[in-house]
């Protein structure tokens, strides 16, 4: 009995062994699998995790979007950027028969830092190439040279997104310039522009709407003697841009403009109404590329010797192109 016994007894802890061993996780009442004591299932065959594709999706930057109009984004602390812009102005009111020639470049190279969330500060220099011939009290003129500096402080109060939709900045940008911007005579002048951003994400990640309201007076003097420059001018621009690419948008902008001379919007001038195409594409997520064209559809100049002459020319052009390339780092 004692030689048949032992096969018995080695087989029965064999089985002991097998069962006392890991097996699958036992489910509770409901069908799932139990949890262990940090609340994991107790299978040795978890399922990977799973993330959601719309968590962690960033909202469009709306600072470069609208065209000629500029989104309320600043930025977050520690980005940089480096912007080449420049707006082509062309027509004016000729003097006399025959042709004549206004085209003006003027392009802007600009850093731009955030020291911290919201805040965004940009330096920049301007240059300007310029060609002017028959043109109604203007002297002809061709060249090109250095026309200042600025400095530009953006904060930003509200920022947008699709759960609140509206955003909010002032900006400031004193500048020095050294070219008159519509005659193109030498001067000394300063200006400091006040710029109220405004943005809604109308339909979400789909439709935005930008708005800016700007005063920006401006003093100085010509070079060679002569008398004082002052001058003052007031903008109400809108633009409603759609995605129509995964990276690309598109939609009409408005612009209303007033030019005064004195510091204070004190005598009107001109006036004008543009209307046109703002363009803004992302071939990266770090550059991009905004093109705008505000051509005018109607204005007037409040020289009685002008009166019933269509359009603002005295303050203003016939035609605006804007092409701002941008890099992020």
């Amino acid at each position: 009995m004692t030689g048949h016994t032992k096969p018995i007894r080695r087989l029965a802890a064999g089985l002991l062994l097998v069962l006392a061993g890991p097996g699958p996780a036992r489910a509770d009442s409901r069908g799932q699998p139990r949890a262990d004591r940090n609340g994991m299932p107790d299978s040795g065959t978890r399922k990977p995790e799973t993330s959601d594709p719309s968590k962690g999706e960033k909202d469009v930057d709306t600072e470069h979007l609208f065209g000629f109009t500029e989104g309320a984004d600043a930025g977050e602390k520690g980005e940089q950027e480096a912007v080449i812009d420049t707006v082509t102005r062309v027509g004016k009111r000729k003097d006399g028969p025959g042709s004549s020639t206004y085209r003006v470049f003027d392009t802007r190279l600009a850093y731009q830092f955030n020291p911290i969330d919201k805040l965004s500060i940009e330096l920049s220099a301007f240059g300007t190439l310029r060609r002017q011939r028959t043109i109604l009290d203007l002297d002809d003129k061709s060249y090109g040279t250095f026309d200042g500096t600025s400095l530009e402080v953006k904060y930003q109060f509200l920022k947008g997104s699709k759960e609140q939709p509206l955003g909010l900045a002032l900006e400031v940008r004193p500048r020095f310039t050294r070219i008159l911007p519509v005659e193109g005579n030498g001067a000394d002048i300063f200006d400091i522009e006040s710029l109220l951003q405004l943005d809604v994400q109308v339909v979400p990640d789909t439709l935005w709407y930008g708005s800016n309201i700007s005063f920006e007076p401006a003093a100085g003097r010509r070079r060679g003697g002569g008398p004082g420059y002052r001058s003052s001018t007031f903008l109400w621009s809108n633009a409603l841009v759609a995605r129509i690419g995964e990276n690309t948008y598109l939609g009409p902008e408005v612009r209303y403009l007033r030019g005064y001379d004195g510091t204070f919007l004190n005598r009107l001038e001109s006036e004008a109404l543009t209307v046109g195409p703002a363009l803004h594409h992302r071939f990266t997520e770090k550059t991009w590329v905004t093109v705008a064209y505000a051509g005018q559809v109607w204005g007037r100049d409040a020289d009685p010797a002008l009166a019933g002459r269509a359009l603002g020319l005295n303050q203003f052009e016939r035609h605006n192109v804007r092409v701002k390339f941008g890099m992020e780092f």
